[in-house]
């Protein structure tokens, strides 16, 4: 049975992925949850420990039995989280990679709150080598696939002019990546992205088969 690590975005702990999860292991998949400390640790720092939890499933018969597969599936900034493990600890286990809302050019809206020592408090660890778009490059012959969403409510508006389109938190334009196999915009908005069931239909698809449905 194929594995996928969840891994929940800013100032989230994965709660916020619950029905994803659900909906996952009812397609087939065992699923863990990983979190981390998204505001207190820096993503190199944070994808030691998510390295350690892919260690741990590899080497339990029971979570990744011999020849089986591990998969990841993060949100928002967890897809950049994802690219440093790749990054720093590229021999991972067979299987792909599903980033759902990820700022992967960067935030417009966090570069631009960055400039308030406030905000800069609230990013915290996660603000350089991160959200300001200088995470390292995708290089990973894993299959890679991307998600973004197009239904522009959300509180990015609020705190900053996003560009159109956007998902409310996060631009169009800042969610392609290079190197990526598949790509994919979805009428839906940042968080809502984590509650339909179409959402879990393509992650199920791509995971599947490297591409998303037609």
């Amino acid at each position: 049975m194929p594995h996928i690590i969840l891994i929940h975005g800013m100032w989230m702990n994965g709660v916020d992925m619950t029905l994803l999860r659900f909906r996952l292991r009812r397609y087939g998949y065992q699923v863990t949850q990983f979190s981390y400390p998204s505001v207190r640790q820096t993503l190199a720092q944070n994808a030691v420990r998510l390295n350690s939890l892919a260690e741990t499933i590899t080497q339990s018969p029971r979570h990744l039995p011999d020849n089986n597969t591990l998969h990841f599936v993060a949100h928002s900034l967890g897809g950049l989280l994802v690219r440093q493990l790749f990054h720093d600890y590229p021999q991972q286990r067979p299987g792909r990679v599903v980033t759902l809302g990820t700022p992967h050019q960067g935030s417009v809206v966090v570069r631009r709150l960055s400039h308030y020592r406030m905000w800069r408090s609230l990013f915290g660890k996660s603000l350089h080598h991160g959200l300001l778009g200088d995470v390292p490059a995708w290089q990973s012959d894993h299959d890679i696939g991307v998600l973004a969403g197009s239904l522009s409510v959300g509180v990015g508006n609020v705190l900053s002019r996003l560009p159109q389109p956007n998902d409310g938190t996060v631009a169009l334009s800042e969610t392609p990546l290079n190197g990526m196999a598949d790509y994919k915009v979805l009428r839906i908005s940042h968080m809502s992205m984590l509650l339909l069931p179409a959402v879990a239909r393509e992650v199920h698809q791509f995971l599947s088969t490297g591409v998303f449905l037609s």
